[in-house]
């Protein structure tokens, strides 16, 4: 499987923990053409220490059972701010006040925002149907 095809799907299935882990504010960007030592950023708020912890937790479950195993991670203990580096990925999950703090989507505000369910969204949204039309009357 080709690099760049990896690191989408592992942004992906990290979305997808975060989703199911309540996390807010889910923020994706594409780092790739302004950092050389990942290909993606993912941001996430927690609403407390436990809650950074468990949502943490539940990335690095998840990537487990795809047969990702995170190269590093910090943070877990205190709860304020985890990373989790995948390589091709980098997650944080923070509290609130730490997000707002750090501000990183302005740090890297040259990254390009990426919106990871978007694509299966479109690919789930049935097609609007069409009405039908109505039948032309004969003019007299």
């Amino acid at each position: 499987m080709p690099k760049a095809d990896k690191a989408r799907k592992v942004q992906h299935w990290v979305h997808d923990a975060l989703e199911d882990a309540k996390a807010r504010d889910i923020a994706v960007l594409d780092v790739r053409k302004v950092s050389d030592f990942t290909d993606y950023m993912v941001i996430a708020t927690g609403t407390s220490n436990r809650h950074v912890q468990s949502t943490a937790d539940k990335v690095m479950e998840t990537l487990r059972e795809h047969g990702v195993r995170p190269v590093g991670s910090e943070g877990e203990k205190i709860g304020d701010w985890v990373l989790i580096d995948f390589g091709d990925v980098v997650v944080h999950v923070m509290r609130e006040q730490t997000r707002d703090f750090y501000n990183l989507e302005k740090l890297w505000s040259d990254a390009k925002h990426v919106l990871p369910g978007k694509t299966k969204e479109i690919a789930r949204t049935p097609k609007t149907p069409r009405l039908p039309r109505k039948p032309k009357t004969a003019k007299k």
